[in-house]
């Protein structure tokens, strides 16, 4: 129960992502362009008066923003997509069909006056007047249809009706089981709605501690990969607070930042970016600095290749995988020490009433977040960070050298992207073909996915998995949450794995 229970997460963490990555994205354009669209830049800047650039700035900005309005509905098709173990694409249209399903049949039991819904939030979804469960209804219809493609995507009817067998009867599954799903789910909102918002709620009474908790857990489930349910969670339901109607911490600030005063958005951001910017710009460098420096001479060369791929990543972009995984197996509790400095990183700029939102914790978003944005309070991410350097680098230097640890790089490892150099090719791609060996074979592998930084693998037997290979094809670590699941962590360039991988056991 326990493995299948951590399978379930995982999968759902993942499938989490393609929405996530793109809502950072937007969030970018979005910050960027409300920043070049305020007096005082437009003062120092007088070209952005124009009126073609000021038409383009303005676009953006709309375009980036109506984004955010979408998040259920892009969680029901990415998690029906990315949890279908096959024929992806027709879960990705079943979720999207059931979603709006759930949303007209929802509405016709809240229209119908068999109970009285007037105490609850009631909004146009998609153009359809309904309970507004946001982001939980898309995760609800998102797991449900991904379930039902996996049991029925392969039926088979008699001769008669077959045409309505196999791909083409999971739509239809789909819609009946959505359509009973909208009756059932505004009678039981009020009372689930109550309790997450008493979540929301106790969070946010315990103060600072409350916001260490989150911090903290934020970097300890790192490992696990369970910190994107966590980081989704409050980013878009009520547990990361609500105002004006909008739920999740996310949402809120995306939504708010430029109509209300900056300062309104406090109780939210401490639950974003900010938190992490002390660590992934300072302490993190520093530690990968002490990691270099007690490393054997002979392995220095190769050691300072990885790090400087994986402090790249994690400054610029927020991708922390890399780093953390040069030291989180050969010692735990400098990873412990590094998730309670998460907790006290969140902690602190809650505290010194930072201001800078958005999902990414490197220098674009705190740029675009913080420098560009009058009132952040940007200046104690930095102050904090000074201090971070050091507590970090020598905390490292000293637990490193006390127990005579270096990280294991093997000598004929392939680093920082060598291996993707020049045209990719589908056939006879030597990366993917090394990963799939290292895998245990074609014929252990069930199923290849990704999300930012690792490659996701269910394996049919775990002893066939050969962990020494794929670390010499450029893994920073290599994670085993049960006995069928494998991650391996490549950072930024899993993408590039991941598509050498498919394209193998594609052409196989």
């Amino acid at each position: 129960m326990k493995r299948r229970i951590m399978d379930f997460l995982s999968a759902l963490g993942r499938s989490l992502m393609m929405p996530i990555a793109a809502l950072a994205a937007c969030g970018i354009v979005l910050g960027l362009t409300a920043a070049l669209l305020k007096p005082q830049v437009i003062e120092v800047l007088p070209f952005l008066a124009n009126g073609g650039v000021s038409y383009i700035i303005t676009m953006l900005n709309k375009v980036s923003g109506v984004v955010f309005t979408l998040i259920p509905v892009l969680f029901a098709i990415s998690i029906a997509f990315g949890m279908a173990k096959e024929d992806k694409e027709i879960a990705a249209f079943a979720g999207f069909i059931g979603y709006y399903t759930f949303l007209v049949s929802s509405s016709v039991m809240i229209s119908s006056g068999i109970m009285d819904f007037s105490a609850m939030k009631i909004s146009a979804i998609l153009g359809v007047e309904t309970v507004d469960m946001g982001a939980v209804a898309g995760i609800l219809i998102g797991v449900v249809v991904a379930a039902l493609h996996n049991r029925f995507h392969k039926i088979v009817f008699p001769v008669a009706i077959a045409f309505y067998g196999g791909k083409r009867f999971v739509s239809i599954i789909v819609i009946l089981v959505a359509a009973l799903l909208g009756q059932v789910m505004p009678i039981v909102w009020e009372p689930v709605s109550m309790g997450i918002n008493a979540l929301g709620t106790a969070i946010g009474e315990a103060g600072a501690f409350g916001v260490f908790i989150f911090g903290f857990l934020e970097r300890l489930l790192i490992p696990t990969g369970l910190h994107h349910v966590l980081n989704g969670v409050f980013r878009t339901t009520a547990v990361g607070g609500i105002y004006e109607g909008v739920e999740g911490c996310l949402n809120i600030f995306l939504q708010f930042f430029d109509k209300v005063p900056i300062e309104t958005m406090r109780p939210f951001t401490q639950f974003l970016g900010q938190g992490k910017m002390p660590f992934m710009m300072f302490g993190l460098p520093a530690a990968a600095l002490a990691i270099y420096k007690t490393s054997p001479q002979e392995k220095k060369a190769r050691v300072k290749a990885l790090l400087l791929a994986g402090v790249a990543a994690c400054v610029i972009s927020g991708i922390t995988e890399p780093v953390e995984f040069a030291f989180m197996f050969i010692a735990p509790p400098l990873f412990l020490f590094h998730a309670v400095m998460g907790g006290i990183s969140f902690m602190l700029m809650s505290v010194l009433g930072v201001i800078v939102g958005n999902t990414g914790g490197g220098v674009i978003d705190f740029f675009i977040w913080g420098v560009l944005q009058p009132g952040s309070n940007w200046y104690w991410i930095v102050i904090v960070g000074l201090f971070y350097m050091p507590i970090y680098y020598f905390t490292f230097k000293w637990y490193l050298t006390r127990k005579s640890l270096s990280i294991d790089v093997e000598e004929e490892e392939v680093v920082e992207g060598e291996y993707l150099k020049g045209e990719e090719k589908a056939l006879g791609d030597p990366i993917g073909l090394m990963v799939i060996e290292g895998l245990g074979g074609y014929e252990n592998i069930k199923t290849v996915n990704n999300c930012i930084s690792r490659l996701r693998v269910d394996v049919v037997d775990m002893s066939k998995v050969d962990e020494k290979l794929l670390r010499k094809t450029g893994s920073a670590g290599i994670i085993k949450p049960s006995e069928t699941h494998i991650q391996v962590v490549y950072g930024p360039k899993v993408e590039k794995v991941a598509n050498a991988v498919k394209s193998a056991m594609a052409v196989r």
